[in-house]
């Protein structure tokens, strides 16, 4: 049997190379001149062979994830505003658009120091499937205990700040640090639950009884737009600088998911069937995680790196400019 003409790496690197275009037709036309360079149809069957499996991107994170950090938890959706048969593609809230938008719901957990953005995991959202974007959330912390991780914290969002996600991290063993809506119940002097905002928290840390939980202690945060915000930790020797801290670091996802979208070209696959969708997503990540650790050894941004192999090819055109006008026209 003849071995495959297109490999997983050929179609990463594509994807980190391409400026826009993320289709098998484009893989093909911008491969270098060679002997049996790959055609269309072989990075087509590529993407149908391949297995959307979330281990292989763990197999090659591994090694830049160390003791200690911490593992964010936090959901995107890649728009498809022109789908209408397009497997995997739902009506998902978007942060970005503020409203219900057509796109594919990735849920990630991503390993940080603070400096590395290192993507461990992922699940995509089956709109037609039983699984929740929480049932992903237990999952995914699951699998990451048992691939022996030791986070310092697990930080997440509102959305996964429910009873059971809460329990699930401290069965791991695990501290939670998370933000929690206004009228979430807490008991902070044995006098009976009452919706968090109503209640003496300060900015340092309160410890407080959270309802169908246990002790937490709380933070009353003044947030960017003049509003407040309020988060909880199990951890109860937490003080304020360390929150904050930690806070940063959750940050980071929301890097992670710009840098995603905008180097890696993970919502730009026009094929119709879910299953090549999800290769094509897996194979996104994987690129980036080559940007990220091109980053962490060499001090070059995404974005420096990824203009960098545009600014070569218009320098090579440059170099020998292709179309002008006739010589008559421009004398």
């Amino acid at each position: 049997m003849n071995a495959p003409r297109a490999t997983a790496e050929d179609y990463i690197q594509f994807l980190i190379a391409t400026p826009k275009v993320a289709s098998a037709t484009e893989a093909a036309r911008a491969q270098p001149a060679r002997p049996n360079a790959p055609a269309h149809d072989a990075f087509t069957r590529l993407l149908h062979r391949l297995e959307p499996d979330p281990a292989v991107l763990w197999d090659e994170a591994q090694s830049a994830v160390r003791a200690g950090g911490a593992l964010v938890l936090d959901d995107s959706v890649l728009d498809k505003p022109f789908a209408r048969h397009m497997g995997l593609v739902g009506r998902c809230w978007s942060g970005r658009h503020r409203r219900v938008v057509a796109g594919i719901g990735l849920v990630t957990l991503l390993w940080t120091d603070g400096a590395a953005l290192v993507p461990c995991d992922y699940r995509l959202a089956n709109p037609a499937g039983d699984e929740t974007k929480n049932d992903h959330f237990r999952a995914m912390l699951a699998v990451a205990k048992g691939r022996g991780l030791s986070p310092q914290a697990i930080l997440f969002d509102t959305w996964y700040s429910g009873l059971q996600n809460l329990k699930a991290v401290r069965s791991h063993g695990w501290h939670f640090l998370t933000r929690v809506r206004c009228n979430r119940r807490v008991n902070p002097d044995r006098t009976g639950n009452r919706a968090i905002e109503t209640c003496a928290i300060a900015a340092t840390g309160t410890v407080v009884h959270l309802e169908g939980f246990g002790l937490v202690k709380a933070f009353r945060i003044a947030a960017g737009d003049g509003g407040t915000e309020h988060w909880i930790t199990d951890d109860l020797d937490m003080d304020g600088p360390r929150r904050e801290i930690l806070a940063g670091h959750a940050w980071g996802i929301e890097e992670y998911h710009r840098g995603l979208k905008q180097h890696c070209s993970v919502d730009r696959c026009p094929v119709r069937m879910g299953r090549v969708q999800a290769v094509h997503i897996g194979l996104a990540i994987r690129a980036f995680l080559r940007l990220e650790w091109h980053r962490l050894k060499s001090g070059v941004s995404w974005f420096a790196a990824k203009t960098a192999i545009v600014r070569d090819a218009v320098r090579s055109y440059l170099a020998a400019p292709r179309y002008r006008l006739p010589e008559k026209a421009t004398a």
